[in-house]
């Protein structure tokens, strides 16, 4: 029983592969935080752009009347206003 408490304990065979896998696996680990934060921070300037872009739709319409033989339709419109802190650089 003694010998074999030594045979195990002087064999590293398994020590050197487990030690190896646990340093891939660190790295693996970092480098997907890493790429996961890198996503986020990409995803949140794309949508700020989209919101940016929103602001800057043309929110306005205009009828143009019309007028035939018989008849005639009186136009239509709408003017929309600049808001406030509308601007394509005033979302953070």
């Amino acid at each position: 029983m003694t010998q074999l408490f030594t045979q195990l304990h002087n064999d590293d065979a398994g020590f050197i592969i487990s030690a190896e896998l646990v340093l891939v696996a660190t790295i693996c680990v970092l480098g997907m935080i890493v790429g996961l934060a890198e996503l986020a921070l990409n995803i949140n300037n794309e949508l700020e752009d989209v919101g940016s872009a929103m602001q800057c739709l043309q929110q306005s319409y205009y009828v143009e009347g019309f007028e035939g033989h018989h008849g005639w339709q009186d136009g239509s419109g709408f003017d929309d206003e600049l808001e406030f802190c509308a601007g394509q650089c005033d979302i953070w």
